[in-house]
């Protein structure tokens, strides 16, 4: 993996600027911070500023497992006119609504799980994400979790940080739903930033992508990454730059 803002680096985010390009990025490890509870997420005022000058002059989407009603909650104020939410599954048509399902499912886990320490359950309408990071047994709670979904009918299992992601079997993911963004916006290019094991439909994407992830990792499709998720702001002021043409303004950053 390539460090995003090398000198290295640099030619590509240049390039990204001078061609149609749709900038996307995940929410939560992303845009905000990794907080003990879903709730007390939020993106800090600077990261706020730059996301929202970066919409003013391009085309930018956020991709989240979050529900989408809860992302334009966090985006209120951002001038970001395209949300995902729930991985990639929402907005769907009533046809794909998936609600009764994934009803069933939560009523299934409860007689398996609610009886684990620190293990909850957050409902988001078109998909369950099962919490085990206050769990006092972490590795046995995931273990537990797992098995119960493995009872379930027509679900995609799928991990992250300290979570357990259900979502419908027939629904997009985060790279069907950046494609199906990408050809209805006309862009040429796709920038996508993520941080978890949730992001990898997105950035083992074919054709012309830069997908960054938050954190090295030898098992990710990422090609370049972050050092941390407090870099976001780094990368947000260089894109910026770079589409009003004052790039050479900021500071070169320092080597990996």
């Amino acid at each position: 993996m390539q460090y995003a803002l090398s000198p290295a680096s640099l030619n590509i985010l240049t390039r990204l600027s001078r061609e149609r390009t749709l900038y996307a990025f995940d929410f939560d490890g992303t845009l905000s911070p990794i907080v003990e509870h879903p709730a007390l997420a939020g993106m800090r005022v600077r990261t706020r500023k730059l996301l929202d000058n970066l919409a003013e002059l391009c085309p930018c989407a956020i991709v989240s497992g979050r529900a989408r009603a809860d992302l334009l909650d966090r985006l209120s104020g951002v001038r970001i006119g395209h949300v995902i939410g729930n991985h990639g599954a929402e907005p769907a048509t009533p046809s794909q609504n998936p609600h009764h399902r994934v009803a069933r499912w939560k009523s299934a886990l409860a007689l398996e799980i609610n009886s684990l320490p620190g293990v909850w359950v957050e409902d988001k309408g078109m998909s369950l994400a099962v919490h085990y990071r206050q769990a006092p047994e972490k590795a046995e709670a995931h273990r537990r979790i797992l098995a119960a979904a493995r009872n379930l009918e027509r679900v995609k299992v799928f991990g992250g940080k300290l979570v357990v992601n259900l979502a419908p079997d027939d629904a997009p993911d985060k790279g069907e739903a950046l494609v199906a963004e990408r050809d209805r916006l006309g862009c040429d290019w796709v920038l996508y930033v993520g941080d978890d094991e949730n992001d990898e439909d997105a950035f083992a994407l074919d054709g012309n992508i830069v997908p960054v992830r938050i954190g090295q990792s030898q098992t990710s499709h990422a090609r370049y990454y972050l050092r941390s998720q407090a870099e976001i702001d780094q990368l947000l002021e260089l894109l910026v730059l770079n589409a009003t043409g004052r790039a050479n303004d900021i500071r070169k950053p320092v080597p990996a």
